[in-house]
């Protein structure tokens, strides 16, 4: 092996170190996010995406990820929900073939019940077959945990989806048909993250009906219910003084669907997008949300704030949400909570809720 082969090797070590330590240590915003993006591409308002093509990766871009999660109700009554990521990190922008990639990927899975959570952790090199994503026929794996596309003719690939992941303590595989169509976050998806212009690429498939099997320590479970599909990619979505973001994805039991975050930092930042039964957007800007937490529960050490009333005033929107299991926290090499939730007020139905840096 030569010494660049040894070289590329050791920047893998260090990633992974990196990753694993807590997120206040690192400095440049949450795991890392907020750091310089110096040779590295950078979204650019205006930018129209395409597709099929944006549905796979783009290597000259420093982060990126594929998160799936779903509200599931199982036939023995019970709520579930699942959620599986798939997160790509370059040490350098570009790709290349074998040992010589520096795209780096980690796939995380979680599965909650209101009795457990349970978590999973993939790490794969780039390059040697191990993970990677195809956009057309679609295909996003690590090892053996995949989502593969089977879109007829006509559809876009990301219609039908096939999903599998497996831990120490379950696993699933679960059928995604899409019942409306892709829709697009910010600015036909630019999505500003700071008051100081931070940004990503943002898309989402908020539309799913999902069904399929559970698989957990005490059995099978068949379940079915709905899901959403998120799709960012970016080389600095933070601003360093960003710490974490609190955000929800919201299935509203009149077709309705809502995405909305708040990033914590120095100045805080909030955006949304409120979308239609038909997929219509309406950007939410920053200021437009509330974020209240009503409810904290103590987590490893933490004090997490799981139960939120997040109001929109000129929506006439005022809910409660609360967890389907305060204790759905993922303790990975990142670390952050993870989890299904049922929200009640001026609206009712159910969503997810993802919060990082606590």
């Amino acid at each position: 092996m030569g010494r660049g082969g040894l070289r590329q090797r050791g920047c893998i070590w260090l990633l992974a170190l990196l990753l694993a330590l807590p997120a206040p240590l690192m400095g440049q915003g949450f795991a890392g996010l907020g750091a310089d993006a110096e040779g590295f591409a950078v979204p650019e308002r205006g930018r129209a995406l395409d597709f099929p093509t944006d549905h796979g990766p783009h290597p000259d871009y420093r982060i990126e990820w594929w998160y799936l999660t779903a509200t599931l109700t199982g036939a023995d009554g019970q709520d579930y929900g699942v959620q599986w990521t798939l997160f790509r990190s370059a040490l350098a922008p570009g790709e290349a073939e074998g040992w010589a990639s520096p795209q780096v990927w980690m796939g995380h899975a979680g599965l909650t019940s209101a009795t457990g959570h349970f978590a999973a952790e993939r790490f794969a090199r780039g390059g040697i077959g191990q993970a990677g994503v195809t956009a057309s026929p679609f295909h996003a794996h690590i090892d053996d945990w995949h989502m593969t596309g089977h879109a007829r003719p006509g559809e876009d690939v990301l219609d039908r989806l096939e999903l599998h992941a497996r831990g120490s303590e379950f696993h699933y595989t679960l059928e995604f048909t899409a019942e409306g169509p892709l829709v697009l976050q910010g600015d036909q998806g630019y999505s500003v993250k700071s008051p100081e212009g931070q940004a990503s690429y943002y898309y989402s498939q908020p539309f799913y009906t999902v069904s399929g099997m559970l698989h957990l320590p005490d059995g099978p479970v068949e379940v079915s219910g709905q899901g959403w599909l998120d799709r960012e990619w970016s080389s600095q979505p933070l601003s360093p003084q960003q710490l974490g973001w609190d955000w929800v994805s919201l299935i509203f039991d009149d077709g309705h669907r809502m995405m909305g975050f708040q990033v914590r930092g120095r100045e805080g930042f909030t955006a949304g997008t409120w979308i239609t039964p038909d997929g219509t957007p309406t950007p939410l800007p920053d200021g437009a949300l509330r974020f209240t937490p009503l409810a904290r529960t103590r987590i490893n050490g933490r004090d997490v704030p799981t139960s939120w009333q997040i109001d929109w005033p000129e929506g006439g929107l005022s809910i409660t949400t609360e967890p389907l299991n305060p204790s759905a926290w993922m303790d990975l090499s990142v670390s952050y909570w993870e989890g299904p939730l049922r929200f009640t007020g001026t609206h009712e139905g159910r969503g997810y809720l993802e919060m990082t840096g606590y």
